[in-house]
């Protein structure tokens, strides 16, 4: 799993959880920036987790980024559509 930044870590936390759910054969959590105390909280929930920086002041996520504008759905489906899945997903199954 991928976060652009964690501040409280309240929001993943219920994420991961929901992935854990699944069953996943690992599961890692990769972020740029997280205080130290949110990666401790969250260390027992993952196999691992890979965070570049932990500040002890982090203010706000979009403090530790030269631009950080909100992506619109358009913008989303434009990525999505430039790197497409062989994967067939299917409502009925879950998966």
């Amino acid at each position: 799993m991928v976060d652009d930044g964690i501040a409280t870590g309240a929001t993943i936390l219920a994420v991961v959880r929901a992935v854990r759910e699944r069953k996943p054969k690992e599961l890692v959590l990769a972020v740029p920036v997280a205080p130290l105390d949110t990666i401790k909280k969250l260390h027992p929930e993952v196999d691992a987790i890979v965070c570049l920086d932990t500040p002890e002041e982090l203010g706000a996520v979009g403090y530790f980024y030269r631009n950080f504008h909100q992506i619109g759905d358009e913008e989303v489906i434009a990525t999505l559509k430039r790197f497409p899945t062989n994967r067939v997903v299917h409502a009925s199954d879950g998966s």
